[in-house]
């Protein structure tokens, strides 16, 4: 079982140059109107067209307005982020960079003014005056934006979406810069209510027989395959195992925990039984449960728009396995749970905003994001703008890389995902790792899956089966290769679709594969009732809070935060930081046995191989590689690299 939450998003080929948003003048009325070009998903094409929108059905959408001085604010989230600048470590406070960089009170006025005159309700303004949100009927949003809104099928759903750029009047040309939430490519929406939470979601567990530890358990009862017996999947590691497998017992133990630190999590919605679980997970697992005050839970301000659509038991999952990843690498931090109303665009780039804008954290963990990169441009630079805001005020952000490997079996074609091919965010990718019976650390391989399921006594199809599931990697086909890559991402993989250099990801790697994933502990609803139980679990989703968990150590030894990470996270490749993750020396495999349904034996048990490091079309080299980055943090040898960085002044 993996969990990797994404907004929905289609993958189409957006060319492969840098994707660039413009406002022109609209042909069709000179001096009235302009386009705000980027509006158009690439999945709204004529061959899926269903039908005109429905012009009474309820939109909620952002106005971006776009930074001052916007060449300024990209030099300046360079140059404290790089430890060879004498501005490193320099960072803004979020009062400093409003005034220097957000859109001016008259220009926000100027849009309000337009959207109320139009019939739209301002839904509300954040703090650094980065966009208007507003609700309103299709028809409206079809009058103002003098757009026609149709309804596409796209891979089973039908979604809303403009069928040509919008526009805006032309005394907002120089002012909006995007329109985001208009097409529903990023969502699945449901409105939250403190009088009607969803109950815990439906329990699952997994099947014995497993091994406490890699290699212990192995299944000689069942066929070979590869020329022997394989070993049973590990019950889930722990905070002890992964701790020890990543080097950082020690760490922990002599009081670098993480206290000091503060982390965020972004998600939609919130698990109603969150302390609970991560208080019982902690008692029994030996590690400190919550002190008082450490965990916080707030909700993100969002505008909900759409129809319910029962999402939130999903969240709730992911909710947990975040917190309880971080808080097993680093239990001194301090935890911040920011909930989104809704998981659409909208709310989740608004519970961003509202951590960067109030340096909520300086670390934040994201495990969500859209399939591909086929998004429509004004989304790339709305949230672009979000994150060069968190690189200048010293907030690292770390996103999963996703869980479809190379996106061939899943969308057709190789891409990356987005946002983790932007160049302001730190791509965490996924590995399978062994860990022995003394914590140590036994192997690592790229994580990816093919599975044979055990058929009348074979495995079928012959081994390695079919692709499963794996890490998200490979080179953006938008984003240009940023400069901290530069002699250091191989030429095969920068220019693997053109001869412009492309972002590389991941960027570093950890634990991700389900069948040597963490145990999580979750209040459940199973069929004789709710009740507690654990897990193993897996993905990215998984990743990307160990690694935000291990920076928390990394900030606290420093003494200092390292914001925007990556281009210390390159450096310290010198340093001898990272193990290279590179193929086994032969297949590796192990058996999986799963509930037929999902929580005890009545039904039958399912046994499946699956077989490791299968990436396709990405490859584990060694050096940096299109599946696990960098490599994955090499304790001691990573914290104490990292700490040689260090800002010549800080604020």
């Amino acid at each position: 079982m993996h969990r990797f939450v994404r907004r929905i998003a289609m993958s189409f080929v957006l060319g492969t140059a840098l994707a660039v948003l413009l406002v022109t003048s609209a042909g069709a009325a000179p001096g009235r109107s302009a386009r705000v070009r980027g509006s158009v998903p690439p999945w709204a094409e004529a061959a899926a067209l269903q039908a005109p929108a429905d012009g009474s059905a309820v939109v909620g959408f952002h106005v971006y307005l776009g930074w001052r001085h916007g060449a300024s604010v990209t030099a300046l989230a360079k140059a404290v982020s790089d430890p060879s600048s004498a501005r490193y470590g320099r960072y803004l406070s979020p009062a400093r960079f409003r005034a220097r960089f957000a859109p001016s009170t008259a220009d926000v006025a100027a849009v309000v003014r337009w959207l109320k005159s139009q019939g739209f309700t301002i839904a509300g303004i954040p703090t650094n005056r980065l966009y208007v949100a507003a609700t309103g009927t299709v028809a409206q949003a079809e009058t103002a934006f003098r757009v026609q809104m149709n309804e596409y099928s796209v891979q089973g759903l039908t979604l809303r979406a403009p069928v040509a750029a919008v526009s805006v009047p032309a005394s907002l040309a120089g002012v909006v810069t995007a329109v985001v939430g208009l097409d529903q490519g990023g969502e699945l929406t449901h409105p939250l209510s403190s009088k009607a939470i969803a109950p815990p979601p439906a329990g699952f567990r997994n099947a014995q027989p497993w091994s406490p530890f890699w290699g212990q358990t192995i299944a000689t009862t069942l066929p070979k395959a590869y020329g022997s017996a394989q070993p049973y999947a590990v019950r889930g590691y722990t905070p002890a195992q992964l701790r020890g497998a990543y080097g950082v017992a020690k760490a922990i133990k002599r009081g670098n925990d993480g206290s000091g630190v503060t982390v965020a999590v972004i998600d939609a919605y919130a698990a109603p039984t969150i302390v609970y679980d991560v208080d019982r997970y902690s008692n029994d697992n030996g590690i400190p449960a919550f002190t008082k005050g450490q965990f916080t839970q707030v909700w993100a301000p969002g505008l909900v728009a759409e129809p319910a659509q029962g999402d939130e038991q999903d969240w709730y999952g992911e909710e947990t396995l975040d917190i309880e990843a971080v808080h097993s690498m680093a239990p001194g931090a301090h935890i911040v749970y920011v909930g989104a109303l809704s998981s659409s665009d909208t709310d989740m780039d608004a519970a961003l905003n509202w951590v960067v804008d109030h340096r909520a954290a300086r670390i934040v963990s994201n495990s969500y994001g859209d399939a591909g990169e086929g998004v429509p441009a004004d989304l790339i630079k709305a949230e672009s703008a979000i994150f060069v805001q968190a690189a200048v005020e010293g907030i690292g952000l770390y996103f999963s890389s996703g869980d479809d490997g190379d996106e061939v079996a899943n969308l057709g074609d190789r891409t990356v995902d987005w946002p983790t091919s932007s160049p302001w965010i730190t791509d965490v990718g996924g590995t399978s790792l062994g860990v022995n019976a003394r914590d140590d650390y036994v192997f690592e391989t790229g994580w990816g899956t093919t599975r044979s399921v055990l058929t009348d006594n074979v495995w079928t199809p012959a081994p390695p089966g079919d692709y499963l599931y794996g890490s998200g990697g490979g080179t953006s086909k938008l984003l240009v290769e940023p400069w901290y890559q530069l002699g250091i991402v191989p030429k095969a993989i920068s220019h693997y679709f053109s001869a412009i250099p492309g972002r590389a990801v991941p960027d570093v790697a950890m634990d991700g594969d389900p069948t040597t994933g963490m145990l999580v502990g979750e209040t459940q609803t199973f069929s004789d009732g709710v009740s507690y139980d654990t897990y193993r679990v897996g993905g990215t989703s998984v990743s990307c809070p160990l690694f935000a968990g291990v920076m928390a150590l990394a900030d606290q030894r420093a003494g200092h935060a390292h914001g925007f990470a990556n281009p210390a996270l390159y450096t310290a490749l010198r340093k001898g930081a990272y193990r290279d993750v590179v193929d086994p020396p032969s297949i590796m495999a192990a058996v999986r046995s799963d509930f037929a349904n999902g929580e005890n034996d009545t039904d039958g048990i399912v046994y499946s191989l699956r077989t490791f490091n299968q990436t396709g079309t990405l490859h584990t080299l060694p050096g940096y590689d299109d599946v696990t980055g960098l490599g994955s943090p090499d304790g001691e040898a990573f914290l104490n690299a990292l700490s040689r960085f260090g800002p010549r002044h800080r604020h």
